[in-house]
């Protein structure tokens, strides 16, 4: 075993069972390895690149800031820099008026909502308990609290080791909610009613679901009106719904927030992360509604959950607005248009080799493949340049597969580069 080898296997982080590459350079969505050899990043490194790499207007938002002062906490130096950072993330997403709380990343930002949501019922509701009810195909964080809270089957802790914590209710998809033939529909949210009911409303402070599942599935899309009815349940029962938009918000499934493509579903709270560091800088953002957020101040309420040392990091920040501007400078008729190219082109692949289902929205699909054909096609894909991200977890046995998310600025050009690097191995694999 070679040094670097011996040094790559102390560093304790995630692996998989094929060779990294090296990367000496970035341009947008591609990475320059050594060699000379160019990889397209097919899935936004992990699904939080969005606007590709070497950003211009990122790089000018930092420097400016660096040269001002690069760490100032709010309850001391003025936040004008966090300020305006709110109010951007605000307009980008059309929620004008919500409050905010930054944090370092997406796990912070859902133990914060969670903190936030259990404040904001017990001072408004009288609620005798926190309670937060996630579905059972769900990623929400990588700490010991939303591991154990969440339903993804490759990470929960051991029993043992789950705080008494679990899923709820089944995810509206047939690998998780078998109706013995019958596709899910929005009557599936009633499975959330009586998991409330089974509590009492009275201990529940909120459910939180993801809006389009992310990666522990594979990009499932759940049914028109599904969401919709969510909302109902909740209001109902005076719980609170919480969207964890940390991977599809920000224009991942080619609308600002995923809840956008349904009516009548806005959230209580709302988690962002991924899209707006787009993996310059951990952040991660909670926003909250003006109808609840005044009950965050009431004098009965219990202090603001910890947000952090770094959360008003100010150079986070400038990472931040630069990303905001690339954004804001896209031609977003022609991104419309270049995902639904991107989608129809991934559903033509369905039944191909070993594909078994194609699904998602925008900038984000799910393919299925049959079992053991993963690495396969993983290999394959990168051998004619392009790096994907992989996906286990629904059913049984778990299904896997590849997530298909290549960075929002891709061009017409760097999606057929895509699709036929896809193609083309998928036809190798067979």
């Amino acid at each position: 075993m070679d040094r670097y080898s011996q040094d790559r296997a102390r560093l304790l982080t995630s692996s998989r069972p094929m060779p990294d590459f090296e990367v000496v350079g970035s341009q947008g969505p591609w990475l320059h390895c050594a060699g000379g050899i160019r990889m397209f990043d097919g899935s936004s490194g992990l699904l939080c690149t969005n606007i590709g790499q070497s950003s211009p207007k990122v790089y000018a938002r930092i420097e400016k800031q660096f040269f001002r002062y690069s760490f100032g906490g709010a309850a001391v130096v003025q936040p004008h820099i966090q300020m305006e950072l709110m109010d951007r993330l605000c307009r980008a997403v059309g929620r004008l008026d919500d409050f905010v709380a930054l944090t370092t990343c997406g796990t912070l930002g859902v133990e914060v909502a969670v903190g936030l949501a259990r404040n904001i019922t017990r001072v408004r509701d009288g609620k005798l308990r926190g309670d937060i009810l996630t579905s059972n195909l769900s990623y929400h964080g990588n700490s010991a609290l939303t591991l154990a809270l969440a339903g993804n089957h490759a990470r929960r802790p051991r029993p043992e080791d789950a705080l008494g914590l679990g899923p709820a209710f089944p995810a509206p998809y047939p690998p998780t909610h078998d109706h013995e033939g019958r596709g899910c529909d929005a009557s599936c949210a009633d499975e959330i009613a009586k998991a409330i009911d089974s509590r009492g409303a009275e201990h529940v402070a909120a459910v939180l679901i993801e809006p389009i599942n992310g990666t522990t599935g594979g990009a499932f899309v759940p049914p028109d009106g599904y969401l919709q009815r969510v909302s109902q349940v909740c209001r109902e029962r005076d719980v609170l719904v919480i969207h964890d938009e940390v991977l599809t918000g920000m224009w991942r499934t080619g609308t600002p927030l995923a809840s956008h493509h349904w009516d009548d579903c806005e959230a209580d709270i709302v988690i962002l992360s991924k899209g707006p560091g787009a993996g310059y800088t951990g952040v991660g953002a909670v926003m909250v509604s003006p109808e609840i957020a005044p009950w965050i101040r009431h004098k009965d309420a219990d202090p603001l959950p910890a947000m952090g040392t770094m959360a008003t990091h100010p150079l986070m920040a400038a990472a931040c607005l630069g990303v905001l501007d690339e954004l804001e400078s896209m031609d977003f008729a022609a991104f419309t248009a270049r995902a639904g190219h991107l989608g129809e082109a991934l559903k033509s692949l369905n039944g191909v080799g070993p594909v078994q289902d194609v699904r998602g929205l925008g900038f984000l699909y799910g393919v299925e493949v049959a079992p053991g054909q993963l690495w396969p096609v993983m290999k394959a894909v990168e051998e004619r340049g392009v790096f994907l991200y992989p996906f286990t977890g629904a059913g049984e046995p778990k299904s896997e597969g590849l997530v298909i998310a290549p960075p929002l600025v891709s061009t017409d050009d760097d999606i057929e580069f895509l699709i036929t690097a896809l193609s083309d191995a998928l036809d190798a694999v067979g």
